[in-house]
């Protein structure tokens, strides 16, 4: 699940791309205008002309730096164009989109809807394999085609934007399932879905990112989960709640606004901390929270910054009442943290070695 601490998902993108171009030129003979693309009501002809369009459609988003909207073009194909042109355009567009990506500063959001507004550009390439993959898998049905992508693909789409989806030991099994697109032992199936881009919190010096599924399998494994850390990050306490965070998500109880977030400075770009949820609130609307900074972001501030943002923001929400957090009893400076951002004690735990804190709507 993991990537290298430079892989942006361009990569990926490429290998899609090939594997879709590789498949579908084995039919070009075929009409592709009349079979309908798996359980889609599209024709294969416009099923294929729709994945070069997305393709462009986020090429452009990341490209343009759209904020609120899609920017508003479509790709149109010349006409007489045949399907072995269709797929030079497919390849093309992959391309730009792979560009795009490579050259998109990691920092960079653009426009998409769902479910936050925007993505970085490692959501975007996710969405991209994704459109592509998906699509393949759709026209090859209607062509009587077989395809099955890389099982490295599906696992980073899934990593990406379906963190909220419990994967199975077969992820492109998974993918299909999720997307409504297949059957898994003893789930439902699936009749509406959309992917989950990561969730951002802004404040006056930070961004506090959400971190997928895929980050926290890297970070776990040593990487820097495709943040630019200060020196000395990421921090222990980080690489241990990447550890619970994929745990979570392997059992299917994962929630991403309830996750790991990477604080983030906006001066500079460089991740300097982690702070996240160790779960959903409970019944009683009871969420425990918890964070740690690098050595060399202590003492400026920034963890107080991100914790009011961060409660803030939980203490709106419908589900949740009470946060909490426990600090070890010779941490000064961490409960100075909790202090400023509100909280108070509620207990000492004798002889223990922790005190807990508690902030309530």
């Amino acid at each position: 699940m993991g990537t290298t601490g430079g892989e942006t998902g361009a990569h990926q993108v490429e290998e899609a791309v090939a594997s879709c171009v590789s498949l579908l030129r084995t039919a070009t003979g075929q009409d592709w205008e009349k079979p309908k693309a798996g359980r889609l009501e599209w024709s294969c002809r416009y099923t294929a002309e729709h994945i070069a369009g997305d393709l462009i459609a986020y090429a452009g988003q990341l490209a343009g730096r759209a904020q609120d909207a899609y920017l508003p073009f479509e790709l149109t194909l010349d006409d007489g164009t045949d399907n072995s042109g269709v797929l030079d355009v497919i390849e093309g567009m992959g391309a730009l989109l792979a560009a795009a990506v490579r050259t998109t500063p990691r920092e960079v959001r653009a426009f998409h809807p769902y479910p936050f507004r925007s993505a970085n550009r490692e959501g975007f390439a996710a969405m991209g394999v994704a459109e592509v993959l998906l699509h393949t898998h759709d026209i090859a049905e209607g062509l009587g085609l077989e395809y099955r992508p890389a099982p490295e693909l599906p696992e980073f789409v899934l990593g990406r934007i379906f963190p909220h989806i419990r994967p199975a030991a077969d992820h492109w099994r998974t993918l299909l399932w999720a997307t409504g697109r297949g059957e898994l032992p003893d789930r439902a199936p699936v009749t509406d879905w959309r992917w989950h881009n990561n969730l951002v919190h802004t404040t006056d010096r930070l961004t506090l990112q959400g971190i997928t599924p895929g980050a926290a399998g890297d970070l776990v494994s040593g990487g820097d989960g495709g943040f630019a850390w200060i020196e000395g990050g990421p921090y222990l306490g980080t690489r241990e709640s990447a550890t619970f965070l994929l745990k979570a998500y392997a059992s299917g109880v994962h929630r991403p606004e309830f996750g790991v977030f990477a604080l983030v400075r906006r001066e500079d770009g460089r991740a300097i901390g982690g702070m996240g949820f160790h779960g959903v609130p409970d019944e009683e609307g009871r969420a425990e929270i918890g964070y740690d900074l690098v050595e060399g972001a202590r003492g400026q501030g920034y963890a107080t910054e991100a914790l009011r943002a961060l409660a803030a923001w939980a203490l709106a929400r419908d589900d949740v009442h009470t946060l909490f957090a426990t600090v070890e009893r010779d941490n000064l400076a961490s409960q100075a943290v909790v202090t400023r951002a509100g909280f108070r004690k509620v207990s000492e735990d004798g002889d223990g070695d922790e005190f807990a804190y508690e902030l309530t709507r």
